[in-house]
């Protein structure tokens, strides 16, 4: 998953780049950095911790510079170490000349690594973006321009990478020709060009023009202005059509963000309403979402029944996202400290529980334990997604089949072991209705159709 930001042509702009992190902390809360560049030095600092900590005012005032590129962390390849905080900075004969963040994992990175390693590259960790700019590194020592590098690299690598990459005087955005995790970019009013994961972060930056990076796109940013090579995908990628992650709008994207063409809350809100079609029988007492990213979920569920919404949940915010926490044993303590129930409200009362997805089970049933000891009558559970049964190798920690709770048992076998009364998935069919453009989206997390093999 991951978050990035990239700004250009900002006095302040290692400052606009910490508040751009900031509103993408939900993509990753491991680990920061930024990497900021004056023109002459590019100077790097990150570490493990949230935003709001590693960039203090005291460490922006020594982030000098109109260029800067920075990265929230969620663990997926590569160990939860400092070393593997981005972005990567590559040193060159004259000081650090090159950086690079990214978000998504490669399916070929094994097969790559060793390629690099063969031609005598060596690596400081074993995480997706420091091989991408080695990449590039290695293609402009052998005589290639950034741009043919970047083309290079679109032909060999491949996989999820959405990545700000910099020079000490350049900024470039490029995409995976399956646009896989969303990017989007745009200008202030001031001229200065932001970049992002999600458009949420445009928005606390206040910029407009705002439009998204194109599949196996390359958008150079310098003194000259701005630079955009549509490249055509279909001679970096095998299927017509993009192939955007659809746990985006599902779990990870902020419901207030917009990407693929799409509002988020919007999406959310269709698979409430079409999860109430099953439902037209069942007559709770209320809809409780398990907060945050099931909320517009349960609000198209609610609205489509007539039956009232209530927020019987509280989330803790400052615990973070249980899903995200790289430990079993960190989650399993965070969905202690997570969650609380209003006292008095769930006594004797049926209610349809609403959550997103059930990956490894563990929130969820410690969320119906919650509210049984509350005193509630009935739990129906609807989850907005259909069952995930297959890993995912493009930026999700879904690593192996063994972690999902839908292959060790079947649906009835979870129910009982939730606890719940009932319990219904989203169906594939649904979720596709859900959106404008359904063959443009990734399901291999439901029907293990990969857009990409893995290498």
């Amino acid at each position: 998953m991951c978050g990035i930001i990239g700004v250009y042509g900002s006095p302040e702009a290692a400052r606009l780049a910490a508040l751009g992190m900031f509103a993408e902390q939900h993509r990753g809360q491991e680990s920061c950095g930024m990497a900021v560049s004056d023109g002459h030095v590019i100077r790097l600092r990150k570490k493990m911790g949230l935003v709001k900590e590693v960039f203090t005012e005291e460490a922006l005032a020594e982030l000098k510079g109109s260029l800067a590129i920075g990265h929230v962390r969620y663990p997926t390849k590569g160990s939860a170490t400092a070393f593997n905080s981005q972005p990567h900075l590559l040193e060159t004969l004259s000081g650090p000349g090159f950086a690079l963040a990214s978000n998504g994992d490669l399916v070929n990175y094994q097969e790559m690594r060793a390629r690099l390693e063969a031609e005598s590259v060596y690596f400081n960790s074993d995480n997706d973006g420091e091989l991408l700019l080695r990449f590039l590194a290695l293609q402009m020592q052998n005589g290639a321009g950034i741009i043919d590098a970047i083309q290079a690299l679109m032909r060999e690598i491949k996989g999820a990478y959405s990545c700000v990459f910099a020079t000490r005087t350049e900024l470039y955005m490029l995409r995976d020709p399956y646009s896989i995790r969303p990017m989007v970019w745009g200008r202030t009013e001031d001229g200065t060009v932001v970049v992002a994961s999600e458009s949420c972060a445009l928005d606390t930056l206040n910029v407009c023009e705002r439009k998204e990076v194109p599949p196996a796109g390359i958008i150079r940013v310098n003194e000259s202005g701005i630079t955009i090579i549509e490249n055509d995908p279909k001679f970096y990628r095998s299927h017509d059509t993009d192939k955007h992650c659809i746990f985006e709008h599902i779990y990870f994207s902020r419901p207030d963000s917009h990407h693929f063409g799409e509002n988020v809350f919007a999406v959310r809100e269709k698979i409430g309403a079409l999860m109430a079609d099953n439902d037209k029988d069942l007559r709770p007492d209320y809809i409780v979402p398990v907060p945050d990213s099931s909320n517009f979920i349960a609000s198209g569920y609610a609205s489509r029944l007539g039956i009232p919404l209530s927020l019987g949940l509280i989330r803790n915010h400052y615990i973070g996202r249980t899903f995200i926490k790289p430990e079993q044993t960190i989650r399993d303590e965070s969905v202690r400290q997570k969650f609380n129930v209003l006292p008095n409200f769930f006594t004797g009362k049926k209610i349809v529980l609403i959550d997103d997805s059930i990956v490894r089970g563990t929130t969820i049933r410690k969320i119906v334990k919650l509210i049984k000891a509350a005193g509630a009558a009935e739990i129906h559970l609807r989850i907005g997604s259909p069952q995930v049964l297959n890993p995912c190798y493009y930026g999700i920690d879904t690593p192996s089949r063994e972690e999902l709770v839908a292959n060790i048992y079947d649906l009835e076998q979870i129910r009982q072991r939730t606890g719940v009364d009932s319990l219904v998935h989203l169906s594939m069919e649904q979720l596709r209705q859900a959106v404008d453009s359904p063959d443009d989206y990734c399901y291999a997390c439901f029907n293990g159709d990969y857009p990409l093999s893995r290498g």
